[in-house]
């Protein structure tokens, strides 16, 4: 192994000790002072991404990468906000149950401790840095961060502002460190540094999950593409499905929980709803639809533009402005088309049919399946968690945004007074 690599895991493993056996408090106090920190010396953060962004504009990189890679005021505030709501949050190392008593008096407990050292793989998007750093340290847990090149100013500068504030908690600054090499062999150290890592969260495509399937001898919770769906019954408001695909596709497309896949239910997209919602989508969200013929059928007959979807456009994740559309007879179809399409991501279904609903809801295998909403919900903090070190499409031992709880895991603790096994 690089003896880059190996000294930085080195320094996670014993940054990691300390960071377990410190209390929440302190924990608390490390995030706020990098939270004053960041907003000390946002405008050398700034200026990094600024750098970043330029570079990646010289090499051509697509829009919808731009986008991931940007970091502006507000998301710099957005970034902020997810840190101090991590920081509020309560502490999952606190958390104590009772199992029982077993017969010879033994008290059996399951206490809530940290996986140990994390290791993440990312690209572009700098503020999964320090949502990922947040919930690694409340959650007492060492951190490696792997980011990609186009964003190598802007992590720099983030993990630099991390390191000041825990010296200033009086915490180790081995608790967020970053690699710097982008190589893929450093991805290769990591998923195969078993003792050194405890899980490693891949965020990426198909080439990364292929490297992970044929490398990773350490344990491995994959945030995958997301091929997502969104499935317009028979029953629904042309209103209400018209504002959740445009926002599920349009809000901000080179996401992982945006729109890549519209079903249509046969009769509906025979509905005056349906060459509505593609006009707005064409004509105010600059979306490129690709339609099988029945739902091609309406929109020549307004002269919307659309060219003809391929079946490879079903099984792709377009992170940009381009949008594969099927018409499908009933919820059973859309179902099948899911089941052999979808990634375990996120899909939705627009209906005022309940039972409908509830069939899709239960039968979709997806991280996080929604009625009569957007799939940009599917996020962590817009659910709850703060922030997210990912969505996990694996289903051992998280499914969906991954938070505070899924950075941990249970012992057993047990209290006699003096009992031996016969």
């Amino acid at each position: 192994m690089d003896t880059d690599v190996t000294a930085v895991l080195e320094g996670a493993r014993t940054a990691s000790r300390t960071l377990a056996a410190s209390g929440e408090l302190l924990r608390r106090q490390a995030l706020e002072a990098i939270e004053d920190v960041l907003r000390a010396e946002r405008a050398k953060v700034l200026a990094a991404n600024a750098e970043d962004m330029a570079a990646a504009s010289r090499e051509g990189i697509s829009g919808a990468l731009l986008d991931r890679l940007l970091l502006n005021e507000t998301r710099f505030e957005t970034m902020l906000k997810g840190l101090r709501e991590v920081a509020a949050l309560p502490d999952p190392l606190s958390e104590t149950r009772k199992v029982g008593t077993r017969p010879n008096g033994l008290e059996v407990f399951r206490r809530r401790v940290p996986l140990g050292v994390l290791a993440i793989v990312y690209e572009a998007r700098p503020n999964v840095t320090i949502e990922a750093a947040s919930l690694a340290l409340k959650s007492g847990n060492a951190i490696v961060l792997r980011g990609g090149r186009e964003a190598g100013h802007s992590n720099a500068a983030l993990v630099k502002a991390a390191q000041r504030g825990l010296s200033q908690a009086g915490l180790p600054t081995g608790c967020v460190q970053r690699l710097e090499s982008d190589s893929r062999e450093s991805v290769k150290q990591l998923l195969q540094a078993v003792g050194g890592v405890d899980l490693v969260i891949p965020r990426g495509g198909p080439q990364l999950m292929a490297m992970v399937d044929e490398m990773a001898r350490v344990p491995v919770i994959r945030h995958g593409q997301g091929i997502t769906h969104v499935f317009v019954d028979e029953s629904a408001d042309s209103k209400m499905a018209e504002e959740i695909v445009f926002n599920s596709k349009v809000q901000r497309p080179g996401v992982c929980n945006a729109l890549e896949t519209l079903l249509l239910n046969r009769q509906w997209a025979l509905s005056d709803g349906w060459p509505k919602l593609a006009r707005r989508l064409v004509r105010e969200g600059g979306v490129q639809l690709r339609v099988d013929p029945a739902s091609a059928t309406a929109l020549a007959r307004e002269g919307i533009p659309c060219s003809a979807v391929l079946e490879s456009d079903y099984r792709t994740e377009f992170l940009d402005l381009v949008l594969a559309v099927r018409t499908v007879p009933s919820v059973g179809d859309a179902l099948a088309h899911i089941a052999e399409y979808g990634s375990h991501h996120t899909a939705a279904i627009v209906t005022a049919n309940r039972q409908n609903a509830e069939r899709f809801l239960q039968e979709v295998d997806a991280s996080c399946v929604l009625w009569n909403a957007s799939t940009r919900f599917n996020d962590g903090g817009e659910l709850g968690l703060g922030a997210e070190m990912g969505i996990s499409t694996s289903k051992l031992h998280a499914y969906g945004p991954m938070g505070l709880r899924e950075l941990t895991t249970e012992k057993f603790v047990v209290c006699g007074t003096g009992q031996v096994r016969c």
